[in-house]
């Protein structure tokens, strides 16, 4: 499930600048949601992280980060220019249930389309899923992109694929190795594109663009996609 590799790549285009004056919410806490906090704070970058638990369960979380990283309401999180979807797949429904609309605001759809197995379950033995022993199964979309299915839930967002496709654990690990850890993105809005890979070069990491939000989805996406897990770093 993980392959890692030095890549080179064409150097980015000029001043994409460090100082980021759109506002970024988090929704969600977890793994995911945590780890690009915690890549966020290290810059100095103002964030809202929500969890559906309520800003007083992330008090400790926020005492790590330190002063830029802030706890909201989930309401609050969405409401910011640039919203980061970082829960899991199946709470997909529950987490994005009676939000704001979206009115043209920026989503980063870091989810993937796997259900995380209970380890003592029948499905966490079933000889027929090829990913029983990583304690996952795949979702079937009848053919969609995980992408198209966001963007379908989210009437009015401009949705750019990221920050889905590697370890969430080296997410806080922007730049490693003396250089700096690859992070695709797609989508099909030019402009939330752009101000995505601004975040993503403010943070460190070095952005390669997928292309169209479908195709360049797909390629990044857990668990199947032909880029998923791959592990490249710019030097």
């Amino acid at each position: 499930m993980h392959r890692s590799d030095v890549a080179r790549f064409p150097r980015p285009q000029p001043n994409p600048t460090k100082d980021i004056i759109m506002t970024i919410g988090i929704i969600g806490s977890g793994a995911l949601g945590s780890n690009v906090a915690r890549a966020l704070a290290m810059k100095g970058i103002e964030a809202t992280i929500s969890t559906r638990r309520g800003p007083e369960a992330l008090a400790p979380l926020v005492a790590e980060l330190g002063g830029s990283i802030k706890a909201g309401t989930v309401e609050e999180a969405a409401s910011a220019d640039i919203v980061l979807i970082a829960v899991r797949w199946t709470d997909l429904g529950t987490a994005l249930k009676g939000l704001p609309a979206w009115n043209n605001r920026i989503v980063i759809d870091g989810t993937n389309p796997v259900e995380f197995l209970d380890p003592n379950s029948p499905d966490a033995k079933d000889p027929s899923n090829p990913l029983a022993a990583y304690g996952i199964k795949a979702i079937d979309l009848g053919g969609r992109s995980s992408s198209e299915v966001v963007r379908d839930m989210l009437p009015g967002a401009r949705v750019v694929k990221a920050l889905n496709h590697l370890d969430v654990n080296v997410l806080a690990q922007p730049e490693v190795s003396g250089g700096q850890r690859v992070q695709f993105y797609a989508g099909d809005d030019a402009d939330a594109k752009r101000a995505v890979r601004q975040v993503l070069e403010a943070i460190g990491y070095f952005p390669v663009d997928l292309g169209a939000l479908v195709t360049g989805g797909q390629l990044s996406q857990l668990p199947f996609g032909s880029l998923a897990a791959t592990n490249l770093i710019k030097i």
